[in-house]
């Protein structure tokens, strides 16, 4: 049977019992949330102060909690449109079936760039210490001379202390060309489909490949502001790798996941073991790669025992709060995914790649947990109703996101070229 044979056509039905189930884990979230929100309320509303500043407040966990799953999600949404750039850069053919999939992540990107901004103009004194002004200034005893060092690539060129302007610029420089990026690809992509021969499919690797260049460095970049710059005098040459590491492998855990959801009933026919063996694969071969970056990252820090830098893990290695899920972190993440999918067969199950799948997209999370609130909460951080609540509903959004604009178009790129090769994948 040529890959002609198969219903080209055809379109996911976004049905009210997938809808349902979305709203009820959702629900659950909320609740859990608004549970959270009142324990810190009431419970711990005005605790101790931290690291001898300013007494906390539950809305700074609240806002810390934003803020992980903001940075999380929207590196799943953009290494979406990544690895759908990267088939064309690559002139992959195995992958053909499955590039609307990768592409539909790419709607969250506008949401995204809301949540964050908002985010940052409404929390980031209780997240970013660099955004006090007392620190820059040297008559204060909270003045801070690295801060001082480095203020000019927040503030830049305003004066530091006031309005970081050139962190705004970037965070919205790097959100508009994603977005510009992903709706650019997007268009070629349905465009082909109406239209067919080979010019989009080239027109579209050119751009793939632009989009890359851009992504190469705006991860990077954006890693460090949003990310590292919570701790604002450690730093780490790594650090850039690692969050894009850790983005990649939950992104290709959440592509699987979706492919399989919509295998098991009954879309994508032309999807097979062998390409269900692959995004395997891929989900294993990264998670090695994430331990990888983040073994480096550890080692080099442990050997050189410089305090500046071995502050960034022993804050959270000799931790109460922190300690467990670093190994968590580290089983979730590398033991679980490389002993399970070490067989060839178990790559090519969905029973084993959606529970690894499942485990490592809330592994990943924990990873961006471990970066955010050390630096944020101190010791008064920790897993709790209100991170949980918080991740069910941003899950529960995105997935609703994915799921209903997947169903507005061709669940299959129909006339793209390399779509009888796909047909003929064998492994």
């Amino acid at each position: 049977m040529a890959a002609s044979n198969y219903n080209l056509d055809q379109k996911f039905d976004f049905t009210d019992a997938v809808k349902k189930a979305i709203f009820t884990i959702g629900g659950i979230g909320l609740v859990l949330l608004i549970l959270g929100i009142v324990i810190g309320m009431f419970g711990s509303g005005h605790g101790h102060g931290d690291e001898g500043h300013h007494a906390f407040h539950w809305t700074q966990r609240l806002y810390a909690n934003l803020w992980i799953n903001n940075v999380y999600f929207t590196g799943i949404a953009i290494i979406g449109v990544f690895f759908f750039a990267i088939q064309y850069a690559a002139q992959a053919g195995w992958s053909t079936p499955l590039l609307r999939v990768m592409l539909s992540f790419g709607y969250w990107l506008p949401i995204a760039a809301g949540l964050m901004i908002l985010t940052f103009f409404v929390a980031s004194h209780d997240l970013f210490h660099w955004t006090h002004s007392y620190v820059f200034d040297k008559s204060s005893p909270e003045y801070d001379k690295i801060i001082d060092g480095k203020g000019a690539f927040f503030y830049w060129p305003l004066e530091k202390g006031s309005f970081p302007l050139f962190y705004i610029v970037r965070m919205v420089a790097f959100f508009g060309f994603w977005v510009f990026f992903f709706t650019k690809l997007k268009n070629l992509s349905y465009e082909e489909d109406i239209r067919g021969g080979t010019d989009y499919w080239y027109t579209t690797r050119k751009w793939s490949a632009i989009f890359l260049v851009f992504f190469a460095v705006s991860s990077s970049i954006s890693a460090w502001d949003w990310v590292m710059s919570i701790d604002t005098h450690w730093f780490s040459t790594l650090f850039g790798w690692y969050v894009f590491a850790s983005w990649f492998v939950a992104g290709l855990s959440a592509i699987t996941l979706i492919t399989i959801f919509l295998k098991e009933r009954g879309y994508l026919e032309m999807i097979n073991e062998n390409h269900i063996h692959d995004l395997g694969k891929f989900v294993f071969a990264f998670s090695i790669f994430w331990t990888y970056i983040w073994f480096s990252q550890f080692l080099l820090i442990y050997y050189a025992n410089i305090p500046e830098e071995s502050v960034y893990f022993l804050e959270r290695l000799e931790s109460d709060v922190y300690g467990p899920y670093i190994f968590a972190n580290l089983i979730l993440n590398f033991f679980l995914p490389f002993l399970v999918l070490m067989t060839r067969d178990s790559k090519r199950h969905a029973i084993f790649l959606k529970l690894v799948c499942t485990l490592i997209l809330f592994g990943h999370w924990i990873d961006f947990f471990l970066m955010v609130q050390p630096g944020t909460l101190g010791h008064n951080g920790g897993i709790g109703f209100m991170e949980i609540g918080m991740l069910l509903v941003y899950a529960s959004a995105v997935t609703f996101v994915v799921l209903g604009n997947l169903a507005k178009h061709n669940l299959v790129a129909k006339n793209h070229p390399m779509l009888e090769e796909s047909y003929h994948h064998h492994i």
